[in-house]
């Protein structure tokens, strides 16, 4: 089910712009850099369908989340080098569940000094209450090397399993 108005529809549908474009998709779910205020590098892996919960994905939505969350992971890691990539599940909006959306976000030792020396779900709530956006030419560097890595793991993956 496509909804106007939540982020995840409205990228997913080019009702907004996504800087950077699709990186990597799967039949139920897409991969794109983060929109809003989190650091460069943080990549959201959502559902093609509308789902606000874990619990909602289909059997080929659930079957593909271990191999996407990895993968998405081994990105970050290799182009960003980080001390801890964070895993984390979004699904909160103001009064309602909203989109699911998977965030796997690099955290370097710059990252936290800038935030105080922050971890977890305080970096994240000071990042989003700061609204510093990482700059758009630079998300769009980062997203065709990021989108060539995925190319990269996929073949990769796709000749082990022959």
């Amino acid at each position: 089910m496509d909804v106007t108005g939540r982020l995840g529809c409205d990228l997913l549908t080019a009702r907004r712009e996504l800087p950077g474009g699709v990186l990597h998709e799967t039949v139920a779910w897409v991969v794109n850099h983060v929109v809003g205020p989190m650091n460069l590098g943080t990549l959201i892996g959502g559902p093609r369908e509308h789902v606000v919960t874990i619990a909602e994905l289909d059997d080929t939505a659930a079957a593909e989340l271990g191999p996407l969350l990895r993968d998405t992971a081994r990105v970050v890691e290799t182009l960003c080098r980080p001390e801890q990539t964070y895993v984390c599940m979004w699904s909160h909006g103001p009064d309602t569940r909203k989109h699911l959306h998977i965030a796997v976000q690099p955290v370097t030792a710059e990252v936290r000094a800038r935030y105080g020396g922050l971890r977890s779900e305080q970096l994240q709530a000071r990042m989003l209450a700061d609204g510093d956006e990482p700059d758009i030419t630079e998300v769009e560097q980062f997203c065709e090397r990021a989108r060539e890595l995925f190319r990269a793991i996929t073949n990769s993956s796709a000749e082990t399993r022959s």
